[in-house]
């Protein structure tokens, strides 16, 4: 292992990293705050500079991909669908695997210039986790408790208010609705079975109502649909924690853009696209792991600069006061400030491992476990 290899997988620098993302992301969130006044002034001047905002935040996580573990994406797509990717509003299908599926999405966005104006249908409870959570309620994300009777008019609601954003947005849905993992999987194809519907072999079934809706709100804005499935060569399982150790994985993202027109616009027509849909990316699964790549031309998108100039601004303006802290607490000799220092990286460690946790599949959602059994009953 080289000394840059090492220095990338020792905590201390882990440490550092998660302190820039947590201290500037407080800052982001606090400023979000204020720009609330601008909402019933010029709502639109809001959301631009919430855009922004929010790329300072979710761009720090890119970087680490991108640039920390140097990280390879290539894309497979058609080339004229290619010249069309960030020039227009799209609904963005995620197959929902691997660990760092989210981050992979994240990269597919930065590389076309959406990122910060990026959506995504979350969980509710996400909508209170400091950064993140409240990053996205500045960005106008659509939450759902995941109980459709009650989310229906809700999602609706805020879909509808998508209309007129500004910005070109791509809207992430991951229409299984929750990470994969062979449990759930079995118990989703039990739930296939008894529907009279053909069994997947990579994929949950996907949760219809959410996706005919979205599109149902968003047509006329929305242009297409980007039918995007990722892996990762070598078989390999990539993780948040190994992205942090500076691991390296190559990510292999196909991405079909299929125009909205094509998407029937009765819901129950949609749901029977969208499970063909799902057939279609199972076979596209299939064929990856006997061939080791996709039926489209492979394009690696430039990487931008910009995650990485992000990161070094709150680096420079952040680390200096900390490590002048650190010197001072060394100097006073005070057993209980040195205590009080051990006590916060005690703490901070602990908060590291807990955000690294909300990422691991073993550690996800019971959601398909416990849904889908109820819907057998």
């Amino acid at each position: 292992m080289d000394i840059v290899g090492f220095l990338k997988s020792q905590f201390i620098c882990h440490l550092l990293i998660c302190y820039i993302f947590i201290v500037s992301g407080l800052i982001i969130n606090f400023i979000q705050l204020f720009t609330l006044i601008l909402w019933p002034i010029n709502k639109q001047l809001f959301r631009r500079i919430n855009c922004r905002l929010a790329y300072c935040i979710s761009s720090q996580m890119v970087m680490l991909l991108e640039w920390w573990s140097g990280t390879h994406c290539t894309l497979y797509t058609d080339p004229e669908s290619y010249h069309k990717y960030g020039k227009e509003n799209a609904i963005v299908i995620l197959n929902h695997n691997f660990e760092i599926d989210f981050l992979c999405g994240w990269n597919f966005c930065e590389r076309f210039g959406v990122l910060g104006s990026s959506k995504v249908l979350a969980k509710k409870e996400l909508s209170y986790m400091p950064i993140i959570g409240w990053m996205w309620y500045f960005l106008e994300i659509v939450f759902c408790k995941r109980k459709w009777e009650e989310d229906r008019k809700t999602v609706m609601q805020k879909l509808l208010n998508l209309r007129d954003y500004p910005e070109n947005f791509w809207f992430l849905i991951h229409c299984e609705g929750t990470r994969f993992t062979e449990q759930k999987h079995q118990i989703s194809m039990q739930v296939a079975e008894a529907k009279g519907l053909p069994k997947l072999k990579y994929h949950l079934l996907p949760r219809t109502k959410g996706f005919a809706v979205t599109v149902q709100c968003l047509r006329n804005v929305v242009s297409a649909v980007y039918d995007s499935t990722l892996n990762f060569r070598n078989n390999e399982n990539p993780t948040l924690l190994g992205v942090l150790n500076g691991k390296k994985y190559h990510a292999d993202l196909y991405v079909r853009r299929i125009p909205l027109e094509e998407v029937p616009e009765d819901e129950q027509e949609c749901s029977n696209w969208l499970h063909k849909l799902y057939q279609e990316k199972d076979a596209f699964q299939e064929e990856y792991y006997r061939t080791g790549t996709y039926p489209a031309v492979p394009i690696v998108p430039p990487r931008r600069p910009w995650t990485l100039l992000n990161w070094l601004f709150w680096a420079l303006l952040l680390l200096y006061p900390l490590f002048k802290l650190l010197i001072n607490m060394i100097n006073s000799g005070s057993s209980l400030t040195l205590a009080t220092f051990a006590f916060v990286i005690v703490m901070a460690s602990v908060g590291v491992r807990w955000m690294i946790g909300v990422t691991e599949i073993n550690k996800g959602s019971t959601y398909g476990n416990n849904d889908n059994k109820q819907k057998q009953k």
